[in-house]
């Protein structure tokens, strides 16, 4: 019989090869992911002694989702091609002009407020492939598009596509725990949704601490790594806007979590955060009173730039209208909303059009694939919409298609041995070893390690679940009912420490391999994906960190007092951002 550490460390091996291949040794994913995967597939045959047929379905799976995440960056590749062909990118560029030319605020608008909007619409990734070629086709280098639409998949993502990762991921994980239903029964909750609400409450109250600094991060990092000067301080001394940004979205979004539930906190803080900054940007209300650029484009590192590289010389002018240039963003907006709420007939006419497969090679797993529902459909919708009201002729057409095509199929390889790496590494438990799935073996032994202190690393636990797994709802799936039964052990309210694993897992969308490779793909930057994450790892590391720091200092003060471990990070965490945010602006 194995020791919990010895098959921790075996658990771990897939997660190192991704690790060592693709950040340490700046693999491309498309020579890093086949060996991760070869890694984990042996792992769950040979020591979990996982059946073959288990193997083959979750990589067939694995497969069949791959396939669905290229037909989406197919398709949010196509819409910005089109709009390049049909003149209305120039429309939309010149509006941003008109707002404000600064790019510190151009980036909070379309990642942090639109991105959030669409991540409250949509989920899954989506963000990436609407705000990362905008900012491309507003003249940002790939390269800081890229990490600026990784960096924003914190905040709003524990509520994106209505709600998801909190009423599916956490709702499945806990909902058949007899643990949790003993812990109704001797508490004031009503019922299970009462738990749930409450669950998403602490969840949203830690976002919106936590993202207070998320616009800051993006900006700073922004200015430090692709500004002429390289500086850091010059993304610092958009503070006032930064700040204002991230409260005119995290208010709203915390108020919509207590008073109406889990469905809109990032719909309704993106829409809010969205009109109240553009009328401040427009009124140059707490804006920074220099105007921040870009180095010119012929001293761009040659790492900066994708084959999807539009320049401004590119970009046809048809005097298309400013709202007509934006209306395919609007039907886009519109349709993932309409078709992700609950009470409106279209989601579910629009996921009974499936392809189904039960039980696939004879195992629990199955294939199950609702065409109409992808967001890919829903930008090829836009993509045509843009294509009549822009009045664009066959030629330009069949050009942006093409160009499109081409550039999803770059994605294939990398992603056709991510997915499928992930689905084994989740469906590695029922082996005649008798060992739990690999990421709760790992958890397991990282829990009797932590003991008390387990609160600090909760949310370590959820990242590691959507670096894996991609998604913030299967790291919920996976371990909410584990972070529920360790918080019960350590005698602290486990809501609290289920709502850790919920921030944990939505940060972990920062640094998620098949992510990164779907956000890179969309503006042709492939091969780089190692490069996004050692950028995007401090973010996550800030994120995870503070608010797990808070976690512990909530759950111990009682016993303990005010004074403790968590509000001591917490605490050096926020005067160091004070510190050095005034510094950068004495400077």
């Amino acid at each position: 019989m194995m020791s919990n550490g010895v098959l921790a460390l075996l658990s771990i091996l897939p997660i190192a090869a991704v690790a060592v291949f693709l950040v340490a040794f700046r693999w491309p994913a498309s020579r890093a992911m086949p060996i991760a995967y070869i890694v984990c597939a042996a792992l769950v045959l040979f020591v979990w002694q996982v059946p073959v047929n288990v193997v083959a379905a979750a990589s067939v799976n694995g497969i069949v989702i791959s396939a669905t995440l290229i037909f989406i960056i197919f398709g949010a590749i196509a819409l910005l091609n089109t709009l390049q062909e049909s003149g209305g990118l120039y429309a939309i560029r010149a509006g941003f002009t008109d707002i404000s030319t600064d790019r510190r605020v151009q980036v909070i608008i379309i990642a942090w407020l639109f991105g959030s909007f669409i991540e409250g619409s949509a989920g899954f990734g989506t963000p990436a492939a609407v705000a990362v070629p905008l900012l491309v086709g507003l003249g940002f280098p790939a390269m800081a598009a890229v990490i600026a639409g990784m960096i924003i998949q914190s905040s709003p993502v524990s509520f994106g596509a209505a709600g998801t990762p909190i009423l599916v991921g956490v709702s499945t994980g806990l909902s058949n725990d007899p643990a949790v239903q003993e812990f109704l029964a001797n508490t004031d909750f009503a019922n299970f949704s009462a738990l749930l609400h409450s669950i998403a409450i602490k969840v949203a109250l830690l976002h919106m601490l936590a993202g207070t600094f998320v616009p800051l991060i993006v900006v700073s990092m922004m200015t430090g790594l692709f500004g002429r000067n390289r500086s850091y301080a010059e993304g610092l001394r958009a503070w006032k806007f930064a700040l204002f940004a991230a409260f005119a979205m995290t208010v709203p979004y915390f108020l919509a979590a207590v008073f109406i539930g889990p469905e809109l906190p990032s719909i309704l803080g993106g829409l809010t955060g969205l009109a109240v900054v553009i009328l401040a940007a427009r009124a140059k209300f707490l804006t920074p009173k220099d105007n921040w650029e870009f180095a010119q484009r012929s001293k761009w590192l040659s790492d900066w730039s994708g084959t999807i590289d539009i320049r401004s010389d590119e970009i046809a002018n048809r005097n298309i209208s400013m709202f007509s240039a934006w209306s395919p963003y609007f039907v886009v907006a519109a349709l993932l909303v309409i078709t992700r709420i609950d009470v409106l007939p279209f989601k579910s006419q629009l996921q009974s059009v499936a392809i189904r497969v039960p039980e696939l090679f004879g195992t629990g797993i199955s294939i199950n694939v609702a065409p109409l529902y992808l967001p890919g459909t829903i930008f090829l919708a836009a993509v045509l919409y843009t294509c009549l009201v822009h009045r664009m002729d066959r030629p330009a057409m069949s050009r942006a298609l093409g160009k499109s095509g081409r550039a999803a199929m770059q994605a294939s390889t990398a992603l056709i041995f991510t997915v499928p790496m992930v689905q084994v590494f989740i469906n590695s438990d029922g082996g005649a070893a008798g060992f739990d799935r690999m990421p709760i073996e790992l958890a397991n032994s990282v829990a009797a390690l932590a003991g008390s202190a387990w609160p600090l690393f909760a949310t370590f636990i959820g990242g590691l679940g959507a670096f894996v797994a991609g998604s913030n709802t299967v790291s919920n799936m996976m371990f909410a009912s584990f972070q529920f039964g360790v918080g019960e052990r350590i005698g602290v309210d486990p809501g609290w420490v289920v709502a850790l694993q919920a921030v944990g897992g939505a940060a972990g969308n920062m640094i998620c391999v098949h992510n990164v490779v779907a956000a890179s793909a969309v503006v042709g930057m492939l091969g780089r994906e190692g490069l996004v994450i050692r950028s995007t790892f401090f973010p996550f590391l800030y994120y995870a960190l503070f608010t797990g720091a808070i976690g512990y200092a909530v759950l111990w003060s009682s016993a303990v007092g005010a004074v403790n471990a968590g509000s001591l990070i917490a605490t050096a965490i926020v005067l160091g951002m004070i510190v050095v945010t005034w510094r950068a602006n004495r400077a």
